[in-house]
């Protein structure tokens, strides 16, 4: 239990920036706190923090060891959680990382009202498109969109979500529109991905696949939705980036008898966490305030 109590101190000053900071929040002296990590490194027969008169940071074998206490921690706080009853407010840290796009539309406004429902939940959130190893880098759960790779992982479904092929009235009043996907290579192509060569893939198991090169690549969808507005092109792109467009009428959709079918927006984490209560009622909150706001679009489209 002491050494639970050093990694939980560790885990703490890193977080606040300074022994001070970290006492303050503990409710202890900054001696005490420097003199128990001093027993943890003793313990572990290396340094973990590198320490200056103004600056503190961790070593390479600090940070990782306090990547991994993070997630010690809080299978604790789950365990004591699941035991003391679900009834009781969620509480504990949640590290999560979500695909660019999705998180600036759509997670901003919904973080914001989860921690104000739950006071003693805290959450680190990381914007990026790549694929992060959940296990590798400590990540409790990823949002990912679309088909998932076959993994160790739990995925459950949060979200609808489709892929539309579409481009601005603009750019269709001076070329012919495209009758069958292999039509698009005489087009210009706005490609949202990694790589000089894009594949789009459609029909409803995405067994037509057309690879693709454009005077334009990114790989943030909304960069690519906006040229689209400006008449630059074709984009190939999920309706949570471009539902407003279409709604009104700034984007139309093109290539509708071969569109993929309908995929989601999942929840993925790792099988150890399947028992934690604060993931399962962020899971929850996430289903039921993207299905309200699908809802709205809907309407709002019709």
């Amino acid at each position: 239990m002491i050494q639970l109590e050093d990694m939980r101190l560790l885990v703490q000053t890193l977080d606040s920036g300074s022994f001070t900071a970290a006492a303050d929040r503990a409710g202890v002296t900054k001696q005490y706190i420097s003199r128990r990590i001093m027993s943890l490194e003793a313990q572990l027969g290396t340094q973990l923090l590198i320490r200056t008169t103004r600056h503190l940071r961790p070593t390479d074998l600090g940070r990782a060891y306090a990547e991994r206490a993070r997630g010690i921690l809080q299978e604790v706080a789950d365990l004591e959680q699941s035991i003391t009853g679900a009834s009781q407010s969620p509480r504990g840290h949640l590290r999560i990382t979500a695909p660019m796009s999705f998180g600036t539309l759509h997670l901003s406004g919904l973080l914001a009202r989860f921690l104000a429902a739950h006071p003693q939940v805290s959450v680190e959130m990381e914007l990026n498109d790549r694929v992060v190893d959940l296990h590798g880098e400590g990540y409790d759960l990823a949002i990912r969109i679309g088909a998932l790779a076959d993994s160790s992982l739990i995925a459950r479904r949060i979200a609808p979500m489709e892929i539309v092929v579409c481009c601005s009235p603009s750019y269709m009043q001076f070329r012919d529109p495209p009758k069958v996907p292999a039509d698009l290579q005489d087009h210009d192509c706005l490609l949202y991905g990694h790589g000089s060569l894009v594949e789009w893939a459609f029909g409803p198991r995405g067994q037509e696949r057309v690879r693709l090169q454009g005077r334009l690549r990114a790989n943030n969808g909304e960069l690519i939705r906006d040229a689209a507005v400006q008449g630059l092109g074709i984009a190939y792109l999920p309706t949570f980036i471009v539902d407003p467009e279409l709604a009104s009428g700034r984007l139309v959709t093109l290539l509708d008898a071969y569109r993929p079918a309908r995929s989601a927006v999942y929840a993925v984490y790792p099988q150890h966490r399947q028992v934690s209560p604060l993931l399962a009622t962020f899971c929850d909150f996430m289903t039921r305030e993207l299905a309200v706001r699908s809802g709205e679009d809907q309407a709002g489209a019709q």
